[in-house]
């Protein structure tokens, strides 16, 4: 399962540690992430606020679920 966080603050990075206990994430993305994310997930340089682009790398992606 492709999993995709938006945001780049704690919050969002304790939400990324906790989805990669499960066994069935394939994949973690952040948008837009942050250095001490990378780690965990792919970050990509997408804005939170940039919801066309966010939407077009989840359906290219295909993302299964998103986190906002």
């Amino acid at each position: 399962m492709k999993i995709l966080v938006v945001g780049g603050g704690g919050r969002e990075h304790a939400i990324i540690k906790k989805i990669k206990e499960n066994k069935d994430v394939t994949e973690i993305f952040a948008l837009p992430g942050n250095g001490g994310m990378k780690k965990d997930a792919t970050c990509i340089d997408i804005p939170a606020t940039d919801i066309e682009n966010i939407v077009k790398f989840a359906v290219d992606n295909a993302v299964d679920y998103a986190v906002g």
